[in-house]
């Protein structure tokens, strides 16, 4: 049984970065999916893709995995390039592109 620990990345919708500041192991897929007769769902017998730990720092998510025995690969964070721009950039006369209405 392996499990993955990442840092998530930022919703996409929005400018904030809630949910974004602590690391996550998730175990992977140890059985196949499959398919329930009588609804139709995707079913699995593997409880522990179910689970997910959240941890302030890489260095816990670690230790935590160690401790109790579990292989684990980890993702490299990503961090987001922050782009500047202000509202008067829109309206400069320089502009690639001329802004017209």
């Amino acid at each position: 049984m392996t499990a993955r620990i990442y840092r998530p990345a930022p919703n996409a919708m929005q400018s904030g970065k809630g949910k974004s500041k602590q690391w996550v192991l998730v175990h992977e897929l140890a059985s196949q999916r499959g398919i329930d007769p009588l609804m139709g769902y995707t079913t699995s017998t593997d409880t522990r893709q179910q689970v997910r730990l959240s941890f302030d720092t890489l260095e816990l998510a670690e230790a935590y995995a160690h401790k109790n025995g579990i292989a684990y690969s980890v993702q490299p964070s990503q961090e987001a390039t922050p782009k500047r721009q202000s509202y008067p950039d829109n309206f400069r006369s320089d502009r690639k592109t001329p802004w017209t209405h």
